[in-house]
């Protein structure tokens, strides 16, 4: 017992690790790297996957075309039909990628967008040219299949605070929504009265 005690501790002192150390270290080496591997195949399956080509498209033609402003500019509902292309995005993050943090962020985005494209007179759409919520969405989507540590900590540090502010922003696209349809209804009146 004293033989194998003297054994072990010269054998650390000269930096030789026992069998049983080695074989420990080689299987924990060989775990972690099938564990890397099997995320860069989960990685390329997600970048080859229709639903992330489908996103970056919308991305591409949203904010590096400009179709965004150009569809906001159709009254009372280019915000919403610009609202709808944000559901793919919606669809990764929260199914694919299955981070609740990410879909607020996601949702955060695309509420500042349909609020700032909402300020009357042009001037949403004028916003909406520099605001490019989409390319930021696909900005976040990537730094998550990417494993980028400072996108995900920085959504994950602001997920409560991108939850109260989505509710603040549905309250306040409601009432410019409300605002709008109470305009739009006395402009008809206004017009009707002088006929």
């Amino acid at each position: 017992m004293e033989i194998q005690t003297r054994r072990k501790e010269v054998e650390s002192k000269l930096g030789f690790a026992g069998t049983i150390e080695q074989k420990s270290l080689t299987d924990s080496i060989e775990r972690e790297n099938k564990r890397l591997e099997a995320k860069q195949r989960k990685r390329e399956e997600m970048l080859d996957s229709s639903s992330y080509r489908l996103i970056d498209g919308i991305a591409t033609a949203m904010d590096k075309y400009f179709l965004d402003p150009l569809i906001g500019l159709i009254p009372g509902v280019g915000d919403l039909l610009n609202s709808i292309f944000v559901l793919p995005f919606i669809n990764v993050s929260l199914f694919k990628i299955k981070s609740i943090p990410l879909t607020l962020a996601i949702l955060f985005n695309m509420m500042r967008d349909a609020l700032l494209g909402m300020i009357p007179f042009w001037i949403g759409n004028i916003f909406d040219i520099f605001n490019r919520s989409f390319i930021k969405n696909m900005r976040l989507i990537k730094g998550f299949i990417d494993d980028d540590k400072e996108i995900i900590s920085e959504v994950n540090r602001n997920a409560f605070w991108m939850a109260i502010l989505i509710v603040l922003f549905g309250f306040l696209i409601y009432w410019l929504f409300s605002l709008a349809v109470k305009a739009g209804s006395w402009l008809l009146s206004f017009v009707d009265n002088l006929f």
